[in-house]
This record gives structure tokens, sequence and C-alpha cells, in this order.
């Protein structure tokens, strides 16, 4: 490990893995300098950028600020070693093409005071689409409060929109490390394994208030999303690891069962995935044998691929 002794243990570090995103690091940059909370250090993880995007991150001169470079290992890697480089007791991490409000520190401060039980805390966060509508996130099966400890992280998450995602939480470095940091080699999913890793062993505080933007992008560019799920489904695998090692957590089938539920839903847009589908609707129901739109699912399989994709576009 790479620390400095002496330091605050209040002190947050913040870990931005970069990638090729010239065009938005500095906004990045910028939301965390704006900070109401100043005690912080800003370690940006180059993780083999070839469009100069480290070369805008080396030139703030703020010297809470330093850029680490590696080659291009994946998000999950880059994350890593803004982990293995921290010097605070705690790391919250943001997206080289997202943004957090000037109180994100500030209220996740407040929460570690508020809870000091609890190794992580997160809040709810914004989507903004490429036209630049901001829409919240749909949250259930939570208390009408501001803030609480949420101790039913597997049921909020399989009935909701993720309740926190890789920009909108904090947790302690010493929890990150009990929990395995993040999956590296895996290319989708990797997040939501690691917060699931880290809800089967720690309490989580919690901020119905948003925090944050995400920045979603066109991830279905006519229909048809960007990202193709990896047959080797490395995630699904672990979850039902974790359930062996937990199955006192009686949500956590409905969460797995979330997880192929999504995965059918992007083979179901994709041409010559039909059957890959068909495995991940099994799958789902294996889990949760209630789970809505699997018939319908089922059923848009056996429409021609053109007129599945203009039913889609008006139902789902």
């Amino acid at each position: 490990m790479r620390r400095q002794s002496g330091l605050s243990s209040y002190m947050i570090t913040i870990v931005i893995p970069l990638y090729n995103k010239a065009d938005t690091i500095q906004r990045a940059i910028d939301s965390v300098l704006l900070q109401s909370e100043t005690d912080f250090e800003l370690i940006v993880v180059n993780n083999g950028s070839s469009d100069g995007g480290e070369k805008v991150a080396e030139g703030v001169t703020d010297p809470r600020v330093r850029v680490v470079h590696q080659d291009n290992r994946g998000v999950s890697a880059a994350r890593n070693r803004g982990i293995e480089e921290a010097r605070g007791e705690w790391v919250a991490f943001l997206d080289a093409d997202d943004e957090w409000m000037p109180t994100f520190l500030a209220t996740m401060k407040g929460l570690r005071c508020k809870y000091p039980d609890c190794a992580v805390c997160a809040t709810a966060y914004r989507r903004c689409d490429d036209s630049g509508a901001m829409s919240d996130i749909r949250l259930s099966s939570i208390p009408d409060r501001r803030d609480f400890v949420m101790d039913n992280y597997f049921e909020v998450a399989a009935t909701s929109d993720p309740p926190f995602c890789s920009i909108s939480v904090m947790a302690s470095r010493k929890a990150l490390q009990e929990a395995g940091c993040f999956p590296e080699g895996v290319y989708q999913g990797e997040d939501l394994l690691t917060w699931a890793r880290l809800a089967t062993r720690n309490k989580i505080a919690y901020c119905v208030e948003p925090q944050s933007i995400f920045y979603t992008g066109d991830n279905y560019g006519n229909g048809i999303p960007k990202r193709i799920p990896p047959e080797d489904d490395v995630v699904g695998r672990e979850l039902e690891k974790l359930y062996r090692d937990n199955r006192e957590m009686e949500s956590l089938p409905l969460y797995i069962a979330r997880w192929h539920k999504m995965r059918a839903s992007i083979f179901l847009r994709l041409p010559s995935h039909s059957q890959q589908c068909r495995n991940e609707i099994a799958l789902t129901r294996k889990w949760n044998p209630r789970s809505k739109k699997l018939n319908l699912y089922h059923c848009l399989l056996l429409i021609p691929y053109p007129l599945r994709m203009n039913i889609l576009k008006n139902l789902l």
C-alpha cells in the first residue's frame, strides 16, 4: 500500500477511473473541486487513455489532485488501483463522464457521522439523457425519511431502480478490501457485484436526496443495445455463490432474478440471441417464479425480429 502516515482518518479519497474521456474529465474534476467539503484527495487513474484525457487531468494544479498511470486493464483494475493508492480511510468513486453536486461529500460526511456503525454510505442520483433531460431514480420499500440505515438493500435493489451506483457511494477502505474490491476481468455488472458483497457484510447509511448526475448516453442506438452481455456470466455465478453463503438474506434471490431479467431484456433486443434470452428467462424464473414480463418475453421471441423491435420501442 502506498500511504502517508499521520493523515486524518476523516479525509476522503476520491477515485476517478479515466479511459478516453478527454471531453468530460474536466467537468468531473471541477465537480470535485467545487465541493463544499474540502478535506479530500482526488486520484485520477489513467487507464491507458489514448485521446489526451490524461493530459487534461495532469493540467489541474490543485495539490489535492494527482494522476497515476497504468495500462488499460478495465475499470475494475482502475478503481482497485485507486483504492491501493488511497491515503484516506474512506473511498468515494466518480466516473470520468459524470459529476457530483457541490454537497455530495458533505452529505457523505454527514451520513458517516450520524451512522457511525455503517461502513457504506450512499445517496440517490439523477440520470441525464442525451437531450439534457433529468430524471430521478424510482425507489420503493424505503422509509419516509431523508436518511436512514438501509437494512433491506436487496429488497430495495430488486424492486426499484438501483438505489446507488458507482458515482453515489462511499465505503471504508477496509470494507472494500474485505469484499475483494472490484472484480477484475468483469466488464458488465462488476460494480453491482461489489455492492452486493458489501451489503452482505456491512450496514448501509442512505440519503434519498440525489447528490450526483449520471449521464446515461445513448445505450440503445436504434433500439439495439450497444453493450452485449458476455455469455460467460461471471456476475451471475458469483451472486449465486454469495447466496449460498448468505441464505439468511431473504431478498437476495429476488436480486439475482433481477440480474437475469436484465440480461434477458438485452438479449431480447439482439438478433440471433433468442436462445440466450430463453436461458436468462429460465434463470429469472428459477430465482423468482413470480417475475413479471417473462411471459411477454416468451411471446416476443416468437415474433420476427423487426416486428419485435417495433413492439419493444412502444412497450418496454
